[in-house]
């Protein structure tokens, strides 16, 4: 008597596991009365399972780790050939042990990076889940713990066609790939395990169709799970410009034409580039609570790639203001998939509203401003996108393939030339950025190397380059280009190494207004640390040109600055606030000693200087036109750039030195970061000494404000940024000869009708002070260090054959 004999006696069995068992038999004596000789050879094949890593066996996920019994006189291990017969046979190309390891041996020592291409055809005899005798199953593609894909749902099936094509980025072809089949499960029950089987990459045939049947099994179970078929292709990843020399060199010649200098050789990256995705914010959401609210969260899918955003609490219009990066394969979907939630405790999510983006349609190295509707009326979101960080020769983005046109210099400054003063008064000028490389980065990784790449930023804009691996010295060769809105921005290069299972580490950055910028130079820029205080490890070689309307630039200036959206507010430090408050202090200081020399005259302290303060006073008041108050101002302006002339050949550059940061806030951090450590203890002390920091940040920031203020008019006179100061001085000027040639009268009512009638006007225009909007493009005494360049340290002069 047989198993299945044996069960089909048993009367409690249930009727779908009697038809079942009957189906097996039937299959059984039909195929042994077909080839009697089948089932010797099949037990030979079972005897062989430790060998056939796709027939493995991996615990269920949350299971305890065990392994497979195969010991064949087990009753279990008896009945697995007989389910093994159910099912078409598929052809499967095996090559001997040997021949792979052997394949694969060479293969290891020439790339660094895999991909593997998978296509999940089907399941078949899938296991029963749901009380109606079905089950809604998908599956997990998971490599080292982590979920790398995740198939569609197949609602109420136990045979499955998924038919879904994706590929998986493999960087360690010695970790293994496990695939899960779950049955999904509504409301709060986690979903049930199906089955699992791993897959050891390296059984499987490089660059070759390997057609699998993988048997799904589970720990400490007996029961049939059915089987998957699953096809695979893994096959190395090779550079776009290394493919010719591949095909017609021999194997060490190609190695020798990408690493001439004999170092080690240097990954490239998997992906072909980042969508960088900035959500900024919601408008007129539809509500989904009794109170008339919503909890929205997003969702973005691109591929297999997923992200989240955090949960915006009781409103219908969210401000979020979160980036994410999702990585851009060359085979994947280019839809984005946007999708609004309403987050619920205690129940399912509610689902808000859908969009879509079909980045394929958007220009690659630009950011574009995206207002979508959502579906239904359902609200409409606001985010930037950027395709960013392409690599490879075929790249818009890559130097190999930039060109000195100089016919496109000539419209370009026929374009931003006077003539085209009035014409799209927003487009101020255009920045071109070459990022040529870099040399002496940090170390990052255990290695001693570090992964690097540069991030561009101006303003809201953000470009990055490719990422290049175990190198302290990358070369990157990018050129990007921005449109400029504003001559006064600040480019901000940082440089990052890449974590593969975390956010990237930062390794340095520099800061550079536009304005000075030299057009053509090829400069080398010291990187600093965070706070750009210190000098950090490293510089970076880039070439930038600039080209603005002077007349757009100046209309821009008197206009509000364009907000950026990802800047955070300065958290409250002790000493911090000590550095502000002794910023004002000066700033008071200097206004207490301009009062005590006018009072000195009254007091006539000094007989000599009381009279010709008094006499000077006398004939000002008797001779006083309005027009003079701008005249007196530019003779400031006039004495000050004199001074500026006399000293600046005397003044030394500030070093870095003369501003690092102080012991009092390294200790602040300190105390920081063990706070953080010491948890959730004492929580209602922390909510009011958490009430205690925002009074004191409020306090904190307010004292930057007002020193902020008086440094910059003090650095107007100083002609800090001439340009500006240039343009104060033809305002003055402009000013004086209207007072002088116009009645105030007539001024005044000039000035009155356009206050009345701006906002019937233009009813969506911003209320600004335009002198405000003045002060705020001259930089802080703070933001002079931040400019502030350091000498470049320890540079390796450039090869003849890589100079220009």
């Amino acid at each position: 008597m047989t198993l299945v004999d044996f069960l089909l006696g048993l009367s409690f069995l249930p009727t779908v596991i009697r038809q079942r068992l009957l189906e097996i038999k039937k299959s059984q004596e039909s195929q042994e009365s077909a080839n009697p000789t089948r089932e010797s050879a099949t037990s030979d094949e079972s005897v062989q399972s430790p060998n056939s890593v796709d027939e493995g066996y991996i615990p269920s996920p949350g299971g305890p780790d065990s392994t497979l019994n195969t010991n064949s006189n087990s009753s279990v291990n008896g009945i697995m050939p007989e389910m093994e017969r159910l099912g078409n046979d598929l052809p499967v190309t095996v090559l001997p042990v040997g021949e792979v390891a052997q394949s694969w041996q060479t293969l290891a020592q020439q790339y660094n990076f895999f991909q593997l291409e998978v296509h999940l055809k089907e399941g078949v005899d899938l296991a029963i889940r749901d009380r109606s005798g079905t089950s809604d199953p998908y599956v997990k593609f998971r490599i080292a713990g982590k979920t790398a894909y995740k198939s569609t749902i197949i609602y109420k099936n136990l045979n499955p066609k998924w038919d879904e094509k994706f590929t998986l980025p493999i960087d360690d072809i010695n970790k293994p790939l496990d695939i899960f089949v779950l049955d999904r499960d509504r409301g709060f029950a986690s979903d049930d395990p199906m089955g699992s089987v791993r897959i050891d990459l390296m059984s499987l045939e490089p660059e070759c169709l390997n057609e699998k049947k993988l048997e799904l099994k589970e720990a400490s179970s007996v029961e049939f799970l059915g089987h998957i078929l699953v096809d695979f292709i893994i096959s190395p990843v090779k550079r776009p410009e290394d493919k010719e020399s591949i095909r017609a060199n021999t194997l060490s010649k190609r190695r020798k034409s990408e690493n001439p200098s004999g170092s080690r050789k240097v990954k490239s990256q998997l992906w072909n580039g980042i969508v960088t995705i900035t959500l900024l914010e919601g408008k007129n959401l539809i509500p989904m609570d009794d109170n008339g609210l919503s909890d929205p969260y997003v969702k973005f899918k691109l591929g297999s790639e997923k992200y989240k955003s955090k949960t915006e609490k009781g409103t219908l219009n969210p401000k979020w203001m979160e980036q994410f990066d999702v990585r851009l394969f060359e085979d994947q979907t280019n839809t984005l998939e946007i999708s609004v939630w309403d987050k619920d405790v205690g129940s399912r999510d509610d689902i808000m509203g859908r969009s879509q983006i079909d980045i394929s349609a958007l220009n690659r190295e630009e950011t574009h401003h995206c207002d979508l509707e959502l579906e239904d009326g359902a609200g409409t979101l606001s985010l930037l996108l950027t395709i960013t960080g392409t690599s490879g020769t075929e790249s818009i983005s890559d130097l190999a393939n930039f060109k000195h046109d100089p016919n496109t210099d000539r419209m370009l400054y026929k374009k931003y030339g006077i003539l085209n003063s009035l014409k799209d008064l927003k487009d101020v000028g255009w920045l071109q950025v070459k990022v040529i490389k870099a040399q002496g980065l940090a170390s990052a990784d255990l290695g001693g190397k570090s992964d690097p790449f540069c991030v561009l930023e101006l303003v809201n804009s953000r470009l990055q380059t490719q990422t290049l691996y175990k190198t302290l010295n990358p070369e990157w060769g990018k050129v990007f280009t921005f449109n400029a809105k504003d001559i006064h921005s600040i480019l901000e290069v940082t440089v990052y190494d890449e974590d593969k299972h975390g956010s990237p580490e930062f390794l340095g950055k520099v800061e550079i207004p536009l304005l000075r910028v030299k057009n053509g130079e090829r400069k080398y820029y010291a990187l600093k640390d965070k706070k750009m205080r210190r000098r950090a490890k490293g510089a970076i070689l880039l070439e930038m040109d600039f080209v603005f309307n002077s007349i757009k630039a100046a209309v821009r200036t008197v206009n509000p600055r364009e907000e950026k959206y990802l800047e955070q507010d300065a958290k409250f430090k002790v000493s911090v606030l000590q550095y502000n408050l002794s910023r004002v202090t000066r700033l008071i200081g200097v206004i207490l000693d301009t009062t005590k020399f006018i009072n000195s005259c009254f007091q006539w302290e000094s007989k000599a200087r009381s009279t010709i303060a008094f006499a000077s006073y006398l004939i000002i008041v008797w001779n006083f036109e309005l027009y003079m108050v701008p005249v007196s101002i530019l003779l400031l302006f006039g004495w000050k750039y004199v001074e500026v002339c006399i000293t600046e050949k005397f003044t030394k550059a500030v070093e870095e030195d003369d501003y690092v940061e102080s012991e009092d806030e390294e200790e602040a951090e300190k105390e920081e970061k063990k706070k953080r450590k010491e948890g959730a203890t004492k929580s209602s002390f922390k909510e009011k000494l958490h009430t205690i920091e925002k009074v004191c940040q409020t306090i904190q920031n307010t004292l930057d404000d007002v020193a902020c203020l008086g440094e910059r008019v003090k650095n107007t006179f100083n002609y800090t940024v001439p340009w500006l100061s240039y343009l104060a001085c033809i305002a003055l000027l402009i000013i004086a000869i209207i007072l002088y040639l116009i009645p105030l009268r007539l001024l005044l009512l000039a000035w009155g009708i356009n206050k009345f009638t701006k906002k019937l006007r233009k009813p969506h225009a911003i209320p600004n002070n335009e002198l405000m909007d003045f002060l705020s493009r001259i930089p802080s005494d703070n933001q002079l260090k931040h400019y502030q360049e350091l000498r470049p340290e320890n540079l390796r002069p450039d090869s003849p054959k890589k100079k220009r």
